[in-house]
């Protein structure tokens, strides 16, 4: 049973957003990057209570500004998700959690 909930759109958006935030960290960084989006998805706390799908978590705004940087400056919307990228989006989505990204937010 995967983690959380998800569409084939939202394998390739956490794909995106895996090589947008980290792709110079390696595949360990996208992993993480990954598992941050499930978290805030998964999460009962104050800052991502109300998040129920993992556009919302991706886009979601904070003190007017988006909550990632890839999403602040648009390098999620200039490179497709690889193949490599969309395989560890499916593998954070599914079950992959780790330290030290294991609780990251």
């Amino acid at each position: 049973m995967p983690r959380v909930q998800y569409t084939s759109s939202d394998v390739d958006l956490v794909a995106r957003m895996m090589r947008a935030e980290a792709e110079g960290e390696g595949r360990l960084g996208m992993l993480m990057v990954g598992n941050v989006i499930v978290n805030r998805l998964k999460a009962n706390c104050l800052d991502f209570r109300g998040l129920r799908t993992i556009r919302q978590v991706i886009f979601q705004v904070q003190g007017g500004n988006f909550s990632f940087e890839a999403v602040q400056k648009g390098n999620v919307f200039y490179n497709p998700a690889r193949s490599v990228e969309r395989r560890l989006a499916k593998l954070t989505l599914d079950y992959w959690r780790e330290h030290p990204s294991k609780y990251a937010l």
